[in-house]
């Protein structure tokens, strides 16, 4: 083989090499022209950039969902100025969709242009459309019957800033239906129109917490080390689940009293009410001496770590068989740091939320 060409494919086998060589010389011929640049100013331009990439998406997407809106309005008023005969509807958007098509492509087919429609049906008002909410993200909230759960899952949604699959996920979940029910109307209307405000620790509790995103079977069987070892692979669809203003802090943390070691299974912080969050797994049903162990490490918490700054810490046990009686009498009335709350391995229904609240009223009343 030639030494030319022998030459050209070493050069192009070890192309990675060759540049190196070639930025090498390029170093020692322009000295500190290539010298890092601070890494602080990189940051900031590549934060401006990255700023600068978002303003514009979230403009062109308010700008397309206004469109979709007007397109739904005047398709709206078409429909009632047209021919009253059955099926008309349905001929201009199939009529539209075809020629639409051929100018700006496949997004608009007659499924796109009934989703138009709807939208504008469903929101009416252009005002209320939010810039932080794509296309997709009021395809899943039109789906919704519930005025106030629409409503509710939109606020949320702009303050959290749910992507479209956690928003997804917070509707399957029922969220909204599982902070109403220990709300009267009132409170309801509030909720929808606010959303979820953190004014006091009750409000930062669920019952029940549901942790379908683990993958484990309701009856399968699997230990508390395991539940907390899902959690922990999961942290990010759990801290979702648990709500606003939470962060990880540690698991399995030791605390000691009297040479004795007891170990907390999850720690978190609450940015909003400014204060830990305690949470003991429990895997079968829940005894009056797991709200006294819980109460203890709760007790320890604000006298040892929590700062003067800081609000009195809020403790949870999280199990899977809720005794509603036995957390009644083992808390004290005014109680306001302790919880006991039930989780699920499944998503429920909105008719089985309604049954386990009848059911858990019904208990109090036959004790009372």
């Amino acid at each position: 083989m030639a030494k030319g060409k022998l030459q050209k494919e070493n050069n192009e086998i070890n192309g990675t090499r060759v540049e190196g060589m070639d930025q090498l010389k390029f170093n020692e011929t322009h000295g500190n022209l290539i010298k890092e640049v601070n890494p602080s100013l990189y940051s900031q331009i590549r934060q401006i950039l990255l700023d600068a990439q978002n303003t514009v998406a979230r403009a062109i997407n308010l700008v397309m969902v206004q469109a979709y809106f007007e397109i739904g309005r005047l398709i709206i008023e078409e429909e009632q100025h047209g021919e009253a005969r059955a099926g008309y509807g349905e001929e201009i958007l199939e009529t539209l969709s075809r020629r639409l098509k051929i100018e700006f492509g496949k997004g608009f087919s007659v499924r796109n242009l009934r989703n138009m429609r709807t939208f504008y049906v469903t929101f009416k008002n252009r005002q209320t459309l939010s810039a932080k909410l794509s296309w997709s993200h009021y395809i899943l909230l039109m789906r919704l019957d519930n005025e106030h759960a629409r409503n509710f899952y939109m606020k949320e949604s702009e303050t959290e800033n749910w992507s479209v699959r956690e928003m997804d996920r917070q509707i399957n979940s029922l969220l909204f239906e599982r902070l109403s029910l220990s709300r009267d109307k009132a409170q309801v209307k509030v909720l929808a129109e606010q959303g979820q405000v953190l004014e006091s620790p009750r409000d930062l509790v669920k019952d029940p917490y549901v942790l379908e995103f683990l993958g484990l079977q309701e009856h399968a069987a699997y230990t508390e080390k395991e539940l907390e070892t899902a959690l922990i692979d999961n942290l990010q669809s759990f801290i979702l689940e648990l709500g606003k203003g939470f962060t990880f802090v540690a698991r399995q943390k030791r605390i000691t009293l009297d040479a004795e070691h007891f170990y907390i299974d999850l720690v978190f912080y609450n940015r909003l009410l400014h204060c830990f969050v305690l949470i003991d797994l429990k895997i079968g049903k829940l005894m009056h001496q797991d709200l006294g162990q819980l109460q203890m490490y709760v007790n320890y918490y604000d006298r040892e770590v929590k700062t003067k700054d800081e609000e009195r810490t809020i403790g949870i046990v999280l199990c899977h068989d809720k005794k509603e009686t036995i957390a009644r009498y083992t808390l004290p009335e005014n109680n306001t740091q302790i919880f006991a709350s039930k989780y699920k391995l499944y998503l429920p229904t909105e008719d089985e939320l309604i049954r386990e609240v009848d059911e858990v009223a019904k208990r109090i009343e036959g004790v009372e």
